[in-house]
């Protein structure tokens, strides 16, 4: 502002004060992704607007992160410790809380372009405001909208003595967009960049880091240096877990994977680490499960069963924990270099991060990185790898160590024998992924916190522009990602292979289509690649059970002509390249069995199937009833555990959630069967074995006819879940 950038701040009304002088009353907030926005100084601008309705404010988001809070007396029984205890010091948008109330005043509109799934399926204010973009438009689609203030939250420290500034969690968007704020502000158009530096935020490498003067504005001081929103495991089911299990077996050692957050990809990658380290356990379930012998073939072509002896690289738009997981066990360890013939050396086997061959210059000779006569151009990518050793020195005709120079003509065999004598020992500069934002539990900050420089550099992250595309860098890009497995999610899918995946047929928004459109692209594009969708057969239970594969529906995220692999609980329809009649085929054998003559009959009516098809009486057994028979003895051995990964619950939070949760599905399912239970509940008396619970519901001691209620209505969901 004002012909002077990289002003360091700590009084944000201040700055509030100059942004509206600046830029006028009409501002347009465009902020990042998940954990990078500015919340002090949004909640600053948002109180303006509620005081001042002249000015007109518009937040341009995604996933605007909101502490749990319950929408009944129960749930907020069982959340309010929760969200006390995990969440105590962090931050809330102010514009959410009155959003959620019906308060949001008529001069402030919020547009998420991608929400949290389903948490605004009834809130007016999003589904009129949604605005639905791929990921990598996200940023140009908040421009559109007429942004005039962009806004995050930065990582901040002291590094040699000198104040450094990283974009932390979130250079997916905010790469480009603080890119195109420069731009606007060299063309002298009044356009502000503001930033909160927050020292609890880890400090991220690769494109992530960045100089003060990119920003008008750094808030920086103890006051911004809030506790960050950590997101608590999911749960993960049987269910789920055969869905990760399914998955494991379509990943190749020295390949690349993308993953997701919640209960799916934490199962993907327990049973990638139970396939690493409990690898004879693990092909023992593939062959109870009939995985192995179905799809043995698909297996071999595009997957493995044995360990990771090369190990993966992640490239995925959100890093999770999970891929935490994977390095700290020996899994995400493949390592990517930005160089085209250093990428291609290593993926033709004749290169490793780890050693130098004696004849690596013969072989960038052949690739024509280097020239004969070797230039300062090509020291400097020489030692930049590692492929030369440090502390070198390039002087015109001669690369010297120490007080002994070697020729720089490499046309001569023996100065390329004389120069292995000051090669490196192993590559430099390579990570095992690269990812565009993070979003995890406070273990998993504290993890990225605690680890040195030099190892959270193997950790990349950068634009999701660059994360999720191939464009601008296509051969590089397709090179570090080999055998790609792009994993996604969805809602529901067609027996012809479309996805519905953020949007229900009435038009309700329930979340956003986020980046699967360029998973599935780039698994097209790539010959090694595949993209794999996630789809769970079902949904609800008794009367509101219903399959989530179908012969048709009216809403498509993705089109059948993107059609790949899809996976649910009951196994793997590979149906890339396929044609109808053979699609559909696959689609049925992994769909419930409940619903699979219906199914079938709607594909016989509209002709695209045989009349006298049957389905293979090996698929006609698709039961939660078969999942658990196969599943639960090794779950009683310690494998495929509710939280592979730890939780921040307690056991009885643990218990109580799942009971409630069961006997929700129980009311809606099956509501005769609850009143009966319900109603046989209030004539039997207390059990002390649900005391600790009640306890925790502070439901022990009751002085209202509602509260009384209320203990009856646990202690039945805890005996209805066995678990008293």
């Amino acid at each position: 502002m004002n012909g002077k950038t990289g002003i360091i701040s700590d009084d944000v009304k201040k700055v509030a004060d100059e942004v509206i002088k600046f830029v006028g009353k009409d501002i347009t907030l465009g902020m990042t992704n998940c954990l990078g926005k500015p919340i002090l100084f949004t909640n600053e601008l948002y109180r303006r607007a509620k005081e001042d309705p002249e000015m007109n404010l518009r937040i341009v988001s995604a996933i605007i992160l909101e502490k749990p809070k319950g929408n009944s007396d129960l749930e907020r029984r069982l959340l309010k410790p929760i969200a006390e205890r995990l969440f105590d010091g962090v931050l809330e948008f102010d514009f959410m809380l009155d959003m959620r109330a019906g308060k949001l005043p008529k001069n402030v509109q919020v547009h998420e372009l991608y929400g949290r799934a389903g948490a605004q399926m009834d809130n007016p204010h999003f589904q009129m405001n949604h605005i639905p973009s791929n990921y990598t438009h996200m940023c140009r689609d908040a421009i559109l909208t007429g942004m005039n203030v962009y806004a995050q939250l930065l990582s901040v420290k002291e590094i040699n003595g000198k104040t450094v500034y990283s974009m932390g969690s979130n250079t997916d968007v905010c790469v480009e967009a603080i890119e195109w704020a420069n731009m606007m502000r060299a063309k002298g158009e009044k356009v502000v960049a503001i930033a909160e530096a927050n020292s609890n935020m880890p400090y991220m490498y690769g494109d992530a880091v960045v100089d003060k003067d990119l920003y008008d504005v750094i808030l920086q001081g103890e006051t911004f240096n809030t506790r960050l929103f950590g997101a608590p495991k999911d749960g993960v089911s049987l269910a789920d877990h055969m869905i990760g299990l399914n998955v494991s077996a379509l990943i190749k050692d020295a390949g690349t994977i993308q993953v997701g957050i919640g209960a799916l990809g934490d199962a993907i990658v327990s049973q990638l680490i139970m396939r690493n380290e409990n690898n004879q356990v693990y092909n023992e379930v593939l062959e109870k499960a009939g995985i192995i012998s179905r799809y043995g073939d698909l297996i071999r072509d595009w997957g493995g069963t044995g360990v990771f002896k090369e190990g993966l690289y992640g490239s995925s738009e959100m890093f999770i924990d999970s891929f935490l997981q994977m390095y700290k066990r020996g899994i995400l360890k493949r390592k990517v270099f930005d160089s085209i013939p250093i990428m291609r050396l290593i993926n033709n086997g004749e290169l490793s991060a780890d050693k130098i061959p004696a004849d690596i210059i013969d072989k960038l000779l052949k690739l024509k990185a280097i020239q004969p006569k070797l230039t300062e151009e090509d020291f400097k990518f020489l030692t930049e790898f590692g492929i030369l050793k440090k502390g070198l020195k390039f002087d015109k005709n001669a690369i010297k160590d120490g007080s002994t120079s070697y020729p720089v003509d490499m046309d001569k065999q023996e100065n390329r024998v004389k120069i292995r004598n000051i090669l490196g020992k192993e590559l430099l500069g390579g990570q095992v992924i690269l990812g565009a934002f993070f979003l995890g539990p406070q273990s998993f900050y504290k993890a990225l916190n605690d680890m040195s420089e030099e190892e959270r550099m193997l950790f990349g992250m950068s634009g999701v522009e660059k994360v999720n595309q191939l464009y601008g860098d296509e051969v590089l890009r397709e090179l570090q990602r080999k055998d790609g497995r792009f994993i996604n999610t969805g809602m529901k899918a067609t027996l012809l292979g479309a996805i519905a995946s953020d949007q229900l047929e009435d038009g309700r928004v329930v979340s956003g289509i986020g980046g699967q459109f360029n998973f599935a692209y780039m698994a097209h594009i790539m010959r090694d690649a595949r993209f794999i969708m996630l789809i769970k057969s079902t949904r609800g239970s008794g009367k509101t059970l219903k399959s989530n594969i179908l012969f048709n529906y009216g809403q498509c995220s993705l089109p059948r002509h993107l059609r790949d692999i899809v996976v649910t609980e009951y196994g793997i329809a590979d149906i890339k390249g396929r044609y109808d009649s053979y699609i559909i085929k696959e689609m049925l054998n992994i769909a419930d069995s409940r619903f699979q003559p219906q199914l079938l009959d709607q594909a016989k009516k509209a002709k695209k199937i045989p009349n006298d098809y049957e389905i293979p009486e090996e698929y006609r057994n698709n039961t939660p009833d078969k999942i658990t028979s196969i599943l639960k003895p090794y779950q009683d051995q310690g494998y495929f555990q509710q939280f592979p990964f730890g939780t921040d619950l307690t056991k009885e939070e643990i218990i109580i959630g799942g009971s409630l949760k069961a006997m929700k599905n129980l009311m809606t399912g099956y509501p005769s069967k609850f009143v009966r239970g319900a109603a046989l509940e209030f004539l039997r008396p207390i059990p002390e074995s649900s005391a600790k619970f009640l306890e925790r519901m502070e439901l022990e001691k009751v002085s209202s006819i509602k509260e009384r209620i209320t203990r009856k209505l646990v202690v039945f969901a805890l005996r209805n879940n066995k678990a008293i």
